[in-house]
């Protein structure tokens, strides 16, 4: 049966890209085939530049995509904002439906799709309809990346309460390290946020350069995603 995963985020620029782009590369080395999916992305023309990073974690080039490149990256706009203003901006709109049919397709080719949200659970892709609204039609379980840093409390705990208002599964929470924080607000930050909300913590991916290290430290966090997974 194919597994579709929703990687949102506490806000945008806070590692959603990266821990997709480890994830599938974990999966297409353990458990099966998977591809990723991007929705929209603004302050971008062609293939989705999230997905591109993506495919150079798994190994992969453009040609790996195939006939589903265009059910992989539905929109991209130009101008670097929410998405219903950038697609505004451009005469444009954004179809739910054509989002829903390309996960759909995608869901039919391969084992396992990761759909890398927009910014944060409730970013508009719309005038009414928003990023988790389109995940929960999708039923797709929730993995939230957090961007590790002093603020990180309120920001996780209330896309929990998003999610969990909207009957989203959430399967954990990733903690991204951010440079440059203390220590011990980093080690805080996650510990508070599993006690208050009673949702699983993943686990921290540390901040490294190398594309190794970051396999290495992630490891552990994949595992854990694909046991949640079968017991789904």
């Amino acid at each position: 049966m194919s597994r579709g995963i929703f990687i949102t985020g506490t806000d945008t620029g806070v590692g959603k890209t990266v821990v997709s782009g480890l994830l599938a590369h974990y999966i297409l080395a353990r458990a099966g085939s998977v591809i990723t999916q991007k929705w929209v992305e603004t302050g971008a023309v062609g293939l989705s530049r999230d997905v591109q990073t993506h495919l150079k974690f798994m190994g992969k080039g453009r040609g790996y995509l195939g006939p589903y490149l265009k059910h992989v990256s539905s929109y991209t706009f130009r101008y670097p904002s929410s998405p219903h203003l950038a697609a505004s901006l451009e005469g444009r709109s954004i179809s739910i439906e054509k989002i829903k049919e390309g996960h759909k397709i995608l869901r039919d080719g391969f084992e396992y799709v990761l759909v890398e949200g927009v910014g944060g659970a409730l970013v508009p892709l719309n005038g009414k309809t928003l990023v988790a609204d389109v995940a929960r039609e999708l039923d797709l379980p929730a993995i939230l990346v957090v961007g590790n840093r002093l603020g990180a409390i309120n920001h996780t705990l209330l896309s929990i309460e998003c999610l969990e208002s909207r009957n989203i599964k959430i399967l954990g929470v990733v903690f991204n390290n951010f440079k440059g924080t203390s220590r011990l607000i980093l080690s805080d930050n996650s510990r508070i946020t599993k006690r208050i909300s009673g949702v699983d913590v993943l686990g921290t991916l540390t901040y490294a350069k190398e594309s190794k290290a970051l396999y290495k430290g992630f490891a552990p966090i994949g595992k854990k995603i694909l046991m949640k997974l079968k017991r789904a």
